[in-house]
């Protein structure tokens, strides 16, 4: 593995995910923001550095999230990489902290914070952003603004709805010039964009990403373009396993062309294999999807755009 894969890997998996992989919980009395204690029978691990490293309370060990692993099977450097590699998808439970007592306005419901932003419009700064940093054409910013899937977030942002079973709103992602996260209480499960009762199942690792190989695809109709929001939550992955157990469902792993994306592609082949349905890897030539769409953009490839409707 090359350096610059394994220092991916490094950015990506916490030693809080290799700890609760294992079996150790957060003791939460005893910890603070900057030090988590995690516990196993008698077993001390400290989490600091904001989960990047951690020391043994009970001895000299510490290091980085390779030597957590490798300290911990009792195992080398090679072994530690594909362990580490095996919980890039893997999401840890977050500690929760006391709220500070000055706080005493209850936080608005997912829903209520979702409806209570405006859609994208045609000025709007939120449709700035996609059409002149994302590169996406009017025709898919309008059509997934009609399928009530994009909101408009703070200064200029994107909020892209992920839903549960029944289409309720259970959160979003957010994108922006300078800010890219979750929505604060809300859950992973999918974001949708195309028809809803579609065969072949796109699978991709944000929103954007989705709607750029929707665009570059010319928004297929027998397709549905999802996004995992860079998550693999138990609600992703129920939502994921309904889709291909339909009948003459078709997942296709669109996910980046990088490690993490390998990791995720070999996820849902395995899902694929219990489920029954077709698979296929389609990797994007540049590292994600939105860089594809860019990319040819500016060599002048892309294609006249058709519309789409949910259904």
């Amino acid at each position: 593995m090359e350096k610059k894969d394994i220092d991916e890997l490094r950015a990506r998996v916490g030693c809080a995910a290799v700890l609760e992989h294992e079996g150790f919980a957060i003791d939460r009395k005893e910890s603070t923001r900057r030090a988590v204690k995690f516990r196993r029978d008698d077993d001390i691990i400290i989490v600091i550095h904001d989960d990047r490293g951690w020391f043994d309370a009970r001895s000299d060990a510490k290091g980085d999230v390779f030597a957590l692993a490798s300290y911990l099977h009792a195992i080398g450097f090679a072994e530690a990489l594909a362990v580490v590699g095996d919980l890039v998808a893997f999401q840890p439970t977050a500690p929760t902290w006391e709220k500070p007592l000055r706080q005493t306005q209850p936080i608005a419901s997912v829903a209520e914070r979702w409806n209570h932003r405006k859609r994208p419009w045609r000025v709007s700064a939120t449709w700035s952003y996609l059409r002149e940093n994302r590169a996406l054409p009017w025709q898919v910013i309008s059509a997934a603004t009609e399928a009530d899937v994009l909101r408009e977030g703070p200064f200029g942002s994107m909020w892209a709805k992920h839903v549960n079973e029944a289409g309720a709103v259970i959160g979003w992602e957010e994108r922006g010039p300078a800010w890219r996260g979750f929505s604060t209480g809300g859950a992973k499960a999918l974001f949708r964009f195309g028809m809803n009762k579609a065969r072949r199942i796109c699978v991709a690792e944000a929103a954007i990403d989705a709607l750029s190989l929707a665009v570059i695809e010319q928004i297929r109709p027998d397709t549905l373009y999802v996004s995992t929001g860079g998550g693999w939550s138990p609600l992703t992955a129920k939502a994921l396993e309904t889709l291909a157990s339909g009948e003459g469902a078709r997942l296709v792993a669109a996910t980046d062309n990088n490690v993490q994306g390998e990791v995720f592609a070999d996820r849902l082949r395995q899902m694929a294999d219990r489920a029954g349905c077709d698979f296929s890897r389609l990797r994007p030539e540049a590292e994600d999807w939105n860089e594809e769409l860019k990319e040819r953009r500016e060599r002048g490839e892309l294609p006249h755009t058709r519309t789409a409707h949910q259904g």
